[in-house]
Order: structure tokens, then sequence, then C-alpha cells
């Protein structure tokens, strides 16, 4: 059958499958099954057990299963709005099971006179009179079915646009049993064995249609080690073309004595044992002749400045320029009052570089940045695509702000002589696996302890009945001369959802319980203008109550902040809330964080349960990589998108570890993938779903 389509027979059009042809190729395009390759790396969602069904009398409330019965009956009746409820008995010979469908009155056409057997998968709830499963999964037996090993793990793929379960099981099954042997393996037999894993035509067959829970197993490892290890090769390359661009050795090790007396002469505090650790790993690639390409993740909190502010010392005392960039104007602003504070008295210039900037100011900054003279800019993103000369650039250091990619790079390169140095610093907490995912082309430094003497900050669950206790009680922080945030998850009021509206809670809180205060509103669709000025004003204390959407969530230090209320909670991300949170506890008086939330999901409670037990960015980060998965932690506009057919970071954490190791090897070996032994493996390249310009420095 697949001799009429070589030289590729796996990119054989769907049509030509077995069992399938034009108009069920239709339904298959739906699902993007265009090919025979598309169908074989298709993975069920999940499978059936059809091995040792439970009996309906034996079944329970509360249990996820899959049944089989006889169909007893078949009644629909209307419902509100012209819908239609449609309930299906199901029986066998220990008792019946009530199927409960809402509004999909075509079930009749298919089971309103059927009475044969059925599959069923749902979640068993007790009903008025009977058990019931409330819109379920479910199949129709055939006679074939028995003829077909009935008895035995079934695949169950995830479907759309009424596209039946049957329909993509069957070609399945037609492209395993034709084409699953035609497959070429990339590895080399010995490679394979090294890394424990199965042959490709064996894993693609047991994928689809496994022998046993083990086999299962064995072929997820084996097609999500393949793309890990795609992904792998990929940054392990990028990697190492850095290491081929032309950068600055610093004489970092020459005079490290007086860096560090230097060091611990600008800091009014003894570094922490884990800031001490990334400044050496921050020195060390900076005496490099190749650039420097690493990202610094800590915690709110844990002195990633300290350890900029270190890497600025080295280079302007090797005679270089430094540049630091913000992604706002006010984040700009105070890392500049932070960093002229640690650095002017040790002799180093600091100059801030902003759009509010007057002309002449501005043209007087930019005058001195062409001359040369060492020292530390600091503005946003304008800084290398505008007119700006910094001809001795050897160090850049972004903050939170990950997405750097070809056009800033080019920018880069426009500036200085030479590539120069790249430090990335984000106050995301980045699980271990998604980072070496996202960021394998980055060396990764973590600040993974916090200053002593940093009060955690006391996080509750409040239901929404309690908000006004929440506000009432909030008040006397600001009797005390404290400040708060009030975040809440919109700007204003959506008909279809009901979460609270920030134009709504600004109205409710300046004119009731904070009448007597100054509240103010902050959004994202405010003019930038505008926004700055309502930050400033919190910032400088004249008001008392802010009330905002996320854009706080990466925002400017208030010290005198010490109470976030965060409304309707639930409808955040746990990495979110932990980044509101870090709003405050900022100063020296013990602040709070109030979630007010009433979720109606087992995730939403976990989340909120999560944010009270602990103020670990790290753990938080690992259990929002277990509920919400890579792509959604990522993010397209944090780090980019990992899109994975097969791969779960957060459970294939030792597989992608083995990838990465094997990946430096391979590519240590052959660079370019040019040898007999490793060409094929540009293959898993091609299918790696990664952005070429996630926060890439390199």
């Amino acid at each position: 059958m697949s001799d009429r389509f070589s030289p590729d027979p796996l990119s054989t059009d769907v049509t030509y499958l077995k069992g399938i042809g034009p108009k069920l190729a239709n339904s298959l395009y739906k699902l993007g099954l265009h090919t025979v390759r598309d169908v074989l790396y298709y993975e069920p969602r999940r499978y059936e057990d059809r091995r040792n069904l439970p009996k309906i009398g034996n079944l329970t409330p509360g249990a996820a299963v899959t049944v089989r019965g006889r169909v007893i009956s078949y009644a629909d009746r209307p419902a509100r709005g012209g819908k239609v409820i449609v309930k299906v008995m199901i029986g066998d010979d220990t008792g019946l099971l009530d199927l409960t469908f809402f509004n999909q009155p075509w079930l009749k056409k298919s089971l309103g006179d059927y009475k044969g057997e059925l599959v069923a998968f749902g979640v068993v709830k007790m009903g008025y009179d009977s058990l019931e499963m409330a819109s379920p999964e479910w199949e129709k037996i055939e006679e074939e079915d028995e003829a077909d090993e009935f008895a035995r793990l079934v695949p169950v793929y995830g479907l759309k646009e009424s596209v039946p379960q049957w329909l993509v099981r069957t070609a399945a099954k037609s492209a395993v049993e034709y084409f699953a042997s035609q497959v070429k393996d990339p590895f080399p037999d010995d490679f394979r064995r090294v890394q424990k894993v199965q042959r490709l035509p064996w894993a693609l067959r047991q994928i689809h249609f496994p022998e046993s829970e083990e086999f299962r197993n064995k072929a997820h490892q084996r097609l999500a080690y393949d793309e890990f290890l795609g992904l792998q090769l990929k940054l392990t390359q990028q990697r190492a073309e850095l290491g081929h661009e032309a950068g600055i050795a610093f004489p970092v090790l020459d005079r490290l004595g007086e860096l560090r007396a230097e060091l611990s002469q600008m800091l009014p505090f003894k570094l922490t044992n884990a800031q001490d650790r990334v400044v050496g790993e921050v020195w060390s690639d900076l005496a490099k002749p190749s650039p420097m390409n690493r990202l610094v993740q800590g915690d709110v909190g844990s002195g990633k400045t300290a350890v900029a502010a270190a890497a600025m010392l080295a280079v302007v005392r090797a005679g270089y320029q430094a540049a630091l960039m913000a992604p706002t104007e006010i984040l700009a602003e105070q890392h500049a009052t932070n960093l002229h504070r640690l650095l002017t008295p040790i002799g180093i210039p600091v100059e801030l570089l902003v759009g509010k900037l007057h002309g002449a100011l501005k043209k007087a900054t930019k005058a001195r940045l062409a001359r040369g003279v060492p020292g530390v800019v600091i503005g946003t993103h304008a800084l290398i695509t505008e007119d700006t000369e910094i001809p001795k650039l050897g160090l850049v250091v972004i903050d939170e702000q990950h997405r750097f990619g070809v056009l800033q790079r080019k920018a880069l390169r426009d500036k200085a002589a030479v590539f120069p140095d790249v430090l990335v610093m984000t106050a995301t907490p980045i699980p271990r696996t998604l980072a070496m995912a996202v960021y394998g082309d980055l060396d990764i430094s973590v600040i993974d302890e916090l200053p002593p003497g940093r009060t955690p900050i006391r996080t509750f669950w409040k239901p929404r009945p309690e908000r006004d206790a929440v506000y009432r009680g909030a008040r006397k922080f600001i009797e005390e001369g404290r400040q708060i945030y009030v975040v809440c998850p919109m700007i204003g009021d959506n008909e279809k959802v009901n979460a609270q509206a920030a134009e709504e809670v600004f109205q409710r809180l300046s004119t009731g319980i904070y009448a007597d205060y100054t509240v103010e509103l902050l959004h994202g669709q405010m003019k930038p203008a505008d926004k700055e000025m309502v930050m400033e004003r919190f910032r400088m204390g004249t008001t008392q109550v802010l009330v905002s959407t996320t854009v706080i969530e990466v925002g400017v230090d208030v010290p005198n902040a010490s109470v976030m209320i965060i409304e309707d909670a639930d409808r955040f991300g746990l990495a979110q809330l932990h980044q509101l949170r870090g709003r405050v506890g900022r100063g020296a008086h013990q602040s709070h964080c109030v979630l007010v939330a009433d979720p109606t999901s087992e995730d939403g409670r976990k989340r909120m349960e999560i944010m009270v037990e602990t103020t670990d960015g790290f753990r938080i980060a690992d259990e929002d990589l277990k509920l919400r998965g890579p792509g959604a932690v990522a993010g397209t506009a944090q780090s980019g998108h990992v899109d994975f057919r097969f791969a779960d970071l957060a459970t294939d954490s030792l597989l992608l570890a083995q990838a990465q190791i094997a990946a430096r090897e391979i590519i240590a070996q052959d660079p370019l993938l040019e040898s007999d032994r490793w060409r094929p493996l540009r293959s898993l390249m091609a299918g790696s779903k990664i952005e070429t310009e996630i926060a890439k420095v390199a």
C-alpha cells in the first residue's frame, strides 16, 4: 500500500488510510490530522481499561469510571431557554445507571431506538432516585468490537466538532498496521541502548494500542525523550554559537581581592551565601572571552540588585560602560535611585535616560555616554533602539524582560564594538524543569535564600461574604500610616463574568469605607503618563489606597504598603498571585495578603491553600507547573511557548535532564550534526515546538 507514496510514506494523506476515504478524511482534518505522520503522533489523552469493567451495582458516587451496559430506555424533556435534557438508562445484571445529557437533542437519532450495548465514561453521582452520570463520554459497542479484543486498554483521543472516537481509532489502526514499521529510527542502536529507550516503530504502535500499562509507559518515555532531545539539541546549538562571538575578557580574576573589598564597602549589608555564590558565577563569566549569557532568578526580595551591582562594578572598573534596561520608566527610575545610592559613593557615575527627561538634560546625558566614560546608564529598551551611543558598552542587565530577540541583539551589536555580556534578572521563580526547557541556552543562577531579618508575609484566604470585614480590618493599618493595595481581575463590569471589577471597587471604596482617605484607580487602559503619575503618588504616600488590575504585578517598591487584598483570587494563577503578594513585605512593618475568593473548582481551592501554606516562590512555581502545565506557566508574553505532544515537564523531569546531557555530548562531537551518525537527529530538531524568539540573548 505505502510503496505508491514513497519516498516519504508518512506524508501520505489520511484519505488513503484503510477505512477512511475522502468524506471521513474531512473529519480528521478538523483535528489537524492531515497525514499519516499526524495520526501516528496523535497521542491518546487517556486510556480506558476495558479488561475488568466494574458492574453498575458496584458503583459508588464520586468515582470517575468506565462502565458497560445495555440501553434500557431513552427519554428527553424540554428545559428552560428552549433547551433539552436527555436521559438514557443503561443496565447490566447488577443494576441501572442514568446517563444525563444537556442540550444534545441530536442524541435521539443515534440512541432513540438503540437497544444495544454502549460504554460510558464519567463521574458517578447520586441522582434523585438512582445513580447517574452527567454528560459522559460514550460510544456504542458494535458486534465487531467483540472480535477486536474489546477487553483491552482502549485509546481515547481528544475530539472536537462532532468527530467520532471510532474514526480516529480506525485511522490510528490503519496507520500503525501499514506504516509504523516503516518509520526510521534516528537513534543509532548503541545510543538507544545507552539511553535505555525503546525503538521508535515499537513505541508508535504501543502508544496507540498498548499490550500492557508497562508497554504504554515505555512508549510514552521514548516519544517524550525524542521531544526533549530535539529541543535540547536546538538550544545547545544556539548556546555553542554564542561561544563563537567575540566578547570581552574582563580582568576580574586578576583583581578579585580589590573587587571584593569594594563590593563590601559598597553594600550596606553582608551578602547571603546564595548571593555570594551567584556573584562568583557572574564574575567567572565576565572573565571569559566569550559573552556571558546568564539568567539570574530569585524570589522577591532575594537581592538580585546587589548581584547586578557587583557585575557593573567589575565592568566599570575595567574601563567599560554598563546598561540596565527595565520594562517601564518608573521601574528604571527606581533602579537608578537604588544603584545611585550604591555606586556613586565609590565614584561610579549613574545616568538615567528615560523619555520624560527634558531636551537639554537628555542631550547632556547622551553626550556623556557617547564619550565612552566608564559608568552605568539605566533606562528602558529605548537605550538600544534610539540614537544613543554607548561605545564602550560591556554589560547589559535586563530586568524582568525575558523576551529579548534578534532585533535587540542586532541593536546591541550596533552599540558596541564587540558583543557585550548579558545578564537577565527575573523575580518570577521558574521550576527547574521549565527553566531547562525554555532557557536551555542560558546559564542559570538561582538566589534561593532570602536576606536575614525579612518578616514573612502573612497570607489569609477569606470567602466573599467576609469581604466587608476584610476592608474594615484593613482600615486600622491606614490609621497607623500604612498603605494598601486592592487588586481586581478586571477593569470594568462584565455580565458574563461574576468577578469584581476595579472601577466598581474603586467607586465603592472611595465613596464608602475609605471615603476619608485618598483612593486612586490604576489599570492598563490608562495613558502611560497617567499611570506613572498615579503610581508616583502612591509611592510618595499621598495616596493611601490603590485599586488596580495586575499592572502592578511587576512594579515599584513601596515599603510603606503593608496590605495586599486580592479580589476573586481564584481567577489568578499561582505565580501571578505570588508576584502580586510580593508588592508588600518590602518595609520594616509586618505585611498581610488577603485572598478573597469562593473557588468553584478543585484547582482553585488548591491554589488558595498553597498560597496560605507557603511564601516559597520555588515551591509555588513547582505547584503551578503541576496545576497548569508548561504553556500556561511560561506564557508567550513572558518566556515563550513550549508545545510538547508527549512530554510532560511536571512528570518527565528525569528524561529532560537525561536529554540535556546527551544533547551537549552530541553537539560537542558534531556541532552541526553533519556526520552520518548524528545527521538523522536533525529531524527531531525540525519537530521541536519552541519559538526561536523566546528569552534568547544568544
